[in-house]
């Protein structure tokens, strides 16, 4: 069993939250939950009303976007990754499902202990934003590169 100590720990190894003032990241860490997860539960669902950010504490996620045509996994969550902030940032319903793919651990961070972070540590917003931009320009390049072959396969 992880002791307060050990989330805190856990919590400063993340990049995000690496600037953060120790005391805080006890706060946040005390004011947390730990959720554990088995193969195959969703952690969030996507369209869901967004009231918490999860750090992977151990383990991997499928993030997963439901679509007319069935599930596509878009991406994976490894152990450090923050997810779910979008829903949280944008008050948007949530933009996919997040389903532990394996046992998973996680540190589930309530909006408003998320957003008070942030108030208190502007660093820790330019950090979300640039997490941000960097998967929208993942993103960009991927849909880009998906227009590309579905044109190549019209014309020839």
């Amino acid at each position: 069993m992880a002791t307060l100590s050990d989330e805190v720990d856990m919590l400063r190894r993340i990049p995000l939250f690496a600037a953060i003032d120790p005391g805080k990241l006890k706060l946040l860490a005390f004011a947390s939950d730990r959720m554990i997860y088995r193969d195959g539960q969703p952690i969030c669902r996507q369209g869901e009303v967004g009231d918490a950010a999860y750090v992977v504490v151990k383990g991997v996620a499928d993030i997963v976007v439901e679509t007319n045509g069935g599930e596509i996994v878009v991406a994976e969550a490894k152990e450090n990754a923050v997810i779910g902030e979008i829903a949280i940032l944008c008050d948007v319903p949530r933009t996919a499902t997040v389903r532990a793919r394996g046992e998973l651990t996680a540190l589930k961070i309530k909006k408003e202990h998320f957003l008070g972070l942030m108030m208190d540590f502007p660093k820790l917003g330019i950090q979300v934003m640039r997490e941000l931009a960097l998967r929208l320009s993942r993103t960009t390049s991927e849909l880009t590169e998906a227009r590309r072959e579905l044109e190549a396969l019209r014309s020839g």
